[in-house]
């Protein structure tokens, strides 16, 4: 799907479909944003949305700006310095414990 998206010139990623309750596709934005944070804050990296898009900022001080959830992973891994695997186990408890009830 999202090769497919340049060649039949789709601006928008999937990721950027507007849910229902959400006030401003900015807060929507932003709450997405609060959510990746936990994963990235793992790898030393965070995530703010800026002017419809996000900035993705490393510990170093390094940023890129990232134009949708799609171009994410590719700009982690090179501002992280390694690989950046969501699904990784020890990722996913990690972020498990964070959301846990304390």
């Amino acid at each position: 799907m999202c090769a497919l998206c340049g060649a039949f010139g789709v601006a928008e990623h999937w990721t950027d479909g507007a849910k229902a309750d959400s006030v401003t596709p900015f807060a929507e934005r932003r709450a997405r944003a609060e959510i990746a944070n936990r994963l990235l804050a793992l790898y030393g990296l965070k995530l703010a949305e800026w002017g419809g898009r996000f900035t993705l900022t490393g510990r170093t001080g390094k940023m890129a700006v990232v134009e949708h959830f799609g171009a994410l992973w590719p700009d982690a891994e090179r501002l992280a310095g390694r690989a950046c695997d969501p699904l990784d186990p020890a990722i996913v408890e990690a972020v498990e414990r964070m959301a846990a009830p304390r």
